[in-house]
């Protein structure tokens, strides 16, 4: 538990930084052990954690999203911090970071040999394994990162369906993964140090939801990547608008003119997946937009999208997204149909009732007009 003086939590910031992960921990942190009290009409009870924004300076910045952050205190400045938390950093997945940040590595190295309870949200796993700190340990981070994060830290076993993973010694790392996960480790944070009841009382004043089926049903499965082969490339676009034929992948085959094992060969080599394995992505990709836009029965999705076996489907669906096809139309057609009617009831609906578009180009778009 944290002493009375409060727990110390240094939240780093560096200029790739996004502001909103940057505050909006610092937020949270700092109503643990005050807001719950007000909001039920007691008076409030003192901030039991002591954030910081911690940079190698305290000179403002701008950060990534051009939003301003002030640091509140240097490195070297820094009161012993007992967890450390890095924010998503927006840096291309793959990028070389070597060097960029050696005086907040140096810094978190030697706090973490201290004793503190490093962690990262999304994007900011980078920096911690950039640091060494997830050599031989599971770790997470935004699904969008983790295949190069495999590729460029080979000692940190990559974990990219998880929303968040304790790992290390004492399980003092703690990686989440993308987006608004940061809230997810900040209570994570708070339930370790201050309590579960105390983690649930934040949850109810931020109104979080526990993102407790991992990134799966977030992700994108299909991922585009940069092809130089040619015979490779024609069979991606062919397979784009042909993935519901029941032969794709001999279909193909026969389009390159290779034999059979060397074009599988091929294909792994350009596109980093097995023929089957990318006619699946596009198939399940396309199930997952006729689930959000339509009420058709989850059979004849299948169908639709090239998938004779009702129950394979389903499987597939399931072990590839992370929830059934019935669990993920209730969660995201839900949030499509809010979202269409902003949309509606919004300036772009009224300029396109100014500015018709032509039938043929809804047509050609897929709007079935």
């Amino acid at each position: 538990m944290a002493e009375e003086k409060g727990l110390v939590a240094a939240i780093v910031a560096v200029p790739e930084a996004t502001a909103s992960t940057v505050y909006g921990m610092y937020d949270v942190f700092k109503s643990a052990g005050r807001d719950w009290s007000m909001l039920m009409g007691e008076t409030p009870g003192p901030a039991k954690i002591q954030p910081f924004v911690v940079g190698a300076d305290v000179a403002g910045f701008r950060a990534a999203n051009g939003a301003w952050i002030k640091p509140d205190c240097s490195f070297d400045e820094c009161p012993k911090p007992d967890v450390i938390c890095v924010s998503d950093l927006m840096v291309m997945p793959g990028e070389d970071l070597a060097g960029r940040y050696d005086p907040v590595i140096a810094w978190m190295q030697q706090a973490y040999r201290g004793g503190a309870t490093v962690s990262s949200a999304c994007s900011g796993a980078l920096l911690l394994a950039e640091a060494g700190l997830l050599d031989n340990c599971d770790a997470t981070s935004h699904w969008g990162y983790c295949s190069a994060m495999s590729s460029r830290y080979p000692k940190v076993r990559m974990q990219p369906s998880r929303a968040l993973v304790a790992s290390g010694d004492g399980q003092r790392i703690i990686t989440a993964g993308g987006g608004s996960s940061w809230y997810d480790l900040s209570l994570f944070l708070v339930a370790r140090f201050l309590g579960q009841e105390e983690a649930m009382q934040l949850a109810r004043v931020y109104l979080i939801d526990w993102h407790r089926h991992g990134q799966l049903p977030f992700a994108g499965l299909a991922r585009s990547r940069q092809v130089n082969d040619s015979v490779i490339g024609a069979c991606q676009e062919w397979i784009a608008d042909n993935y519901v034929d029941g032969t794709p992948v001999a279909a193909m085959t026969a389009m390159s003119g290779l034999s059979e094992r060397a074009f599988k060969r091929r294909f792994v080599r350009a596109t980093g997946l097995s023929p089957i394995a990318y006619v699946q992505t596009l198939r399940l990709e396309e199930a997952k937009q006729v689930l959000e836009t339509t009420n058709m029965p989850v059979e004849a999705v299948a169908q639709e999208v090239g998938y004779e076996d009702g129950s394979f489907f389903r499987r597939l669906f399931r072990r590839k997204v992370g929830l059934t096809p019935g669990a993920y139309r209730r969660r995201f057609a839900t949030v499509r149909r809010a979202l269409q009617e902003a949309e509606d009831a919004g300036p772009a609906a009224r300029l396109a009732s100014l500015s018709p578009v032509p039938a043929s180009h809804c047509q050609r778009v897929g709007l079935g007009l």
